[in-house]
């Protein structure tokens, strides 16, 4: 099985396909399934992706396993022999590894007799353009959680803070709410020495990005995590010209309801005071992302027993909530489901860079933990 994990995780690793372009990757994951003689679920609507159903004794319950396959626009520093054949792509978040562990659930399932000894249906969805948060949202239109109705939700996901052998967990909120916003300030541009002629987009910008620094810190409860970042500010084409326009966008992260109408309300008071402030207007988005990864208590607390036992209890631990975004959030408000970090991580080979960076790798010991560990809770779940 290890022989095996590692090629088909390397083969992947080879191809990478950026978001809604993963056509070589669902046609290696349909082979794998069709060869284990898994149904394939029929997703028209889709040319990625692929979801594939074990049908055990008839039963109420669905349990469905997610896992991203696409890759990122990166490319890759690692000199390795599975280094990535396509310039510009590699699999810097691990989804490689997350496709491999879930397709490894399937071989062991099938291969072992689990899948004749289980009640209800086990789901295999592999789900692409999770990166641009897009391909949860078209599975679930497409009808993934029905027919028959998920009941359960598990996704996994390599993460190199922990070490291979370990298990991280969640009980509450896992990932924030991830929103943008976009914000164009017109003025009234002219000659830097007389700005006195002018309605200066950039002084009204600055004072907009030093406002809403103050939103979290005096206006958001020190209890409830928020963050507010501007990752582009564009403004002027000349140092002696005071434009008229500036650009200024970033991204927000809540995990409440509550904090995320509260920050989302202060923005726009802040950006209509600018035009009273500054004689500008404004043109103001702000733009809803993907909500906030809530795990259900009673999920986590099978899958967090399930690990214990392959694992022991001091290589399983529950992890604070982490301020990134995960599209996984859609399939979880309409689902009871948990997200599982798999340890991947190898310091003592220098294997522990951060995912979405260019020298990204992981320790392929740590597919093995996910087919495990996963292969444990299916036990429990349906057999």
């Amino acid at each position: 099985m290890y022989d095996w994990l590692r090629q088909v995780r390397r083969d992947i690793h080879r191809h990478p396909e950026v978001a809604m372009k993963e056509h070589r990757t669902t046609a290696k994951i349909k082979a794998i399934l069709a060869e284990l003689k898994i149904d394939i679920m029929d997703l028209p609507e889709l040319e990625v992706g692929a979801v594939g159903i074990i049908r055990g004794r008839p039963g109420d319950k669905t349990l469905a396993l997610r896992a991203d396959i696409d890759a990122l626009p990166i490319d890759e520093s690692n000199e390795v022999p599975y280094k990535s054949t396509i310039p510009g792509v590699m699999h810097a978040c691990g989804h490689d590894a997350n496709t491999t562990i879930v397709l490894g659930v399937a071989k062991n399932v099938v291969e072992s007799g689990l899948a004749e000894r289980i009640t209800g249906n086990l789901k295999l969805i592999f789900q692409p353009a999770e990166e641009i948060f897009a391909g949860a949202k078209a599975l679930i239109k497409a009808g993934v959680l029905d027919n028959p109705s998920v009941t359960r939700i598990l996704a996994c996901h390599v993460w190199p803070d922990l070490h291979t052998g370990q298990i991280g967990l969640y009980n509450g909120y896992s990932h924030a709410n991830s929103d943008s916003f976009r914000l164009l300030i017109s003025g009234h541009g002219g000659h830097g020495c007389r700005p006195d002629l002018t309605d200066d987009p950039i002084v009204a910008g600055i004072n907009f990005v030093s406002s809403i620094q103050t939103i979290v810190s005096r206006n958001v409860s020190p209890m409830d995590t928020s963050v507010i970042s501007v990752g582009i500010f564009n403004a002027g084409t000349a140092p002696n010209i005071i434009p008229g326009e500036a650009l200024i966008e970033g991204t927000v992260r809540t995990f409440t309801t509550a904090s995320r109408d509260l920050v989302r309300a202060r923005m726009e008071e802040i950006t209509q005071g600018l035009e009273k402030s500054f004689r500008v207007t404004n043109n103001w988005q702000y733009i809803l992302g993907v909500p906030a990864v809530y795990n259900q208590e009673s999920v986590s607390d099978d899958l967090y027993a399930a690990a214990v036992r392959v694992l022991g209890e001091e290589n399983v631990s529950y992890l604070q909530p982490a301020t990134g975004g995960e599209d996984f959030a859609l399939y979880t408000q309409k689902v009871p489901g948990s997200f599982m970090r798999v340890g991947c991580a190898d310091a003592s080979r220098g294997i522990d860079s951060p995912v979405h960076t260019s020298d990204f790798d992981l320790d392929e010991g740590s597919l093995a933990v996910g087919v495990d560990v996963l292969t444990e809770e299916i036990r429990t779940y349906l057999a």
